[in-house]
């Protein structure tokens, strides 16, 4: 069995090698991922099982022992994220800036894959599909580590995906799949060898993993969520989305976990939003002015700033926009909020001045997701600035490198003056 070590320097040769295959192979591969996984869904199911017995002997939480399970219907969304990713444009080779300098020199700026990203996910073995193929979809190999309780389930996911690779000629390692911590902790030394990693959970975990590593590291944190109800909200689309966006799936990161309300209409939403959620058994945590509406528990400091991941809701009443814009700014994680209001200016306030990946007018927070966008599917949710933020499709799993073609142009004829610059626009793709 492979170290650690030598799954790196494999993931490298892939990466090469996945940098130069055509769209033709990458796709083809991604429908042999489909088809595999089809002909394979009993020993998934077996190995998916197994994991969940084990899970719930272990007193997981129901909302992640949900995440566990992998049958039918997360099968059916996998297979179809990989055909829809497969019918989606190459990522690879797109010129995003040209460039005449001067008479016969020509400067082209072209998306590349990144190389060797490690990604570490939480127990969603779905995860697993869409990171792997999206990674080779972008030219890239993919180190996974993927949490214990789904371990078995896991395992037989990347078999499936490194066989249908190398069915059509493409590398195996470029996916690989980490078992135990220590295989983390050795991955992060690894700084000569593996590009980017992805840590996807709680902050601290971020913090951890940046602190621990020389490699670039790109934070997929908490996912703090909040709708806002403005005071010129329609009561029942406010109710709708705020019920939506809770108790649709709790167990995920674009779920709203904390609700502000406007004090001149919490009299009226507040009462109509109670029975909504308690028929979704939402439990319901209120600061002092909504517990002088509604019978709720008490919430406290803490309770901006927990993500539940559960049947679990806190609910502030503040007595404007920028009280609102504040609370979200100083709580948040950057990830996903929303305001309900009928009124287009204080929408464009918020969406303005609220600092998050991504932010909505009159939409539920579920919709924070890279299938929906149109990605194929994602990576994660990127919560900081840099380099990507939001879903995090193809496009993020990307950089790009200057191409520059002439004919024998040297600097000395520049500095002498023989040539001039022209620095003049040009309209076309890269031809090399």
């Amino acid at each position: 069995m492979k170290d650690l070590h030598q799954m790196a320097a494999a993931s490298r040769e892939a990466a090469l090698t996945l940098a130069a295959a055509s769209l033709e192979a990458r796709n083809a591969a991604l429908l042999a991922m489909a088809d595999t996984l089809k002909a394979r869904q009993a020993e998934i199911f077996a190995a998916n099982e197994a994991d969940v017995v084990e899970a719930t002997a272990a007193n997981l939480a129901a909302p992640l022992l949900n995440r566990l399970k992998f049958r039918e219907e997360k099968l059916a969304a996998v297979i179809d994220g990989l055909i829809a990713l497969a019918a989606l444009s190459d990522p690879i080779g797109k010129t995003t800036y040209a460039c005449e300098l001067t008479e016969g020199l020509q400067l082209y700026r072209v998306a590349c894959p990144i190389g060797v990203i490690g990604v570490i996910f939480e127990s969603r073995p779905d995860a697993l599909v869409q990171i792997a193929s999206l990674a080779l979809k972008s030219g890239n190999a993919v180190l996974l580590k993927g949490g214990r309780e789904a371990l078995r389930t896991n395992a037989v996911l990347c078999d499936c995906l490194r066989a249908a690779a190398e069915s059509v000629g493409l590398p195996a390692d470029f996916a690989q799949l980490l078992t135990t911590r220590e295989d983390v902790a050795a991955m992060l030394r690894e700084d000569e060898l593996i590009d980017l990693i992805i840590p996807r959970g709680s902050n601290e975990f971020v913090r951890y993993i940046m602190d621990n590593s020389r490699i670039p590291v790109l934070g997929h944190a908490d996912g703090i969520c909040h709708v806002y109800v403005d005071k010129a909200a329609d009561i029942d689309m406010a109710v709708s989305i705020a019920v939506d966006s809770k108790a649709q799936n709790v167990a995920v990161c674009n779920a709203m976990e904390t609700l502000l309300v406007h004090r001149d209409i919490a009299g009226v939403f507040l009462p109509a939003l109670l029975p909504a959620m308690q028929a979704k058994n939402v439990r319901l945590l209120g600061d002092e002015a909504v517990r002088a509406i509604i019978p709720v528990e008490a919430a406290t400091e803490a309770d901006w700033e927990t993500e539940y991941l559960d049947y679990t809701l806190s609910i502030c009443v503040v007595d404007d926009l920028d009280a609102a814009i504040a609370h979200i700014n100083r709580y948040g994680s950057g990830h996903t909020d929303c305001i309900v209001t009928a009124d287009t200016a204080a929408a464009q306030a918020f969406m303005t001045r609220v600092d998050s990946a991504g932010v909505y007018h009159n939409v539920s927070t579920r919709f924070a997701d890279g299938f929906v966008y149109g990605f194929g599917a994602e990576v994660g949710i990127a919560t900081g600035k840099i380099h990507a933020r939001g879903p995090m499709g193809l496009e993020g799993l990307t950089t790009y490198k200057y191409k520059l073609m002439g004919q024998g142009h040297l600097m000395a004829e520049m500095k002498s003056g023989q040539r001039r610059y022209t620095h003049r626009p040009l309209n076309e793709e890269c031809p090399l």
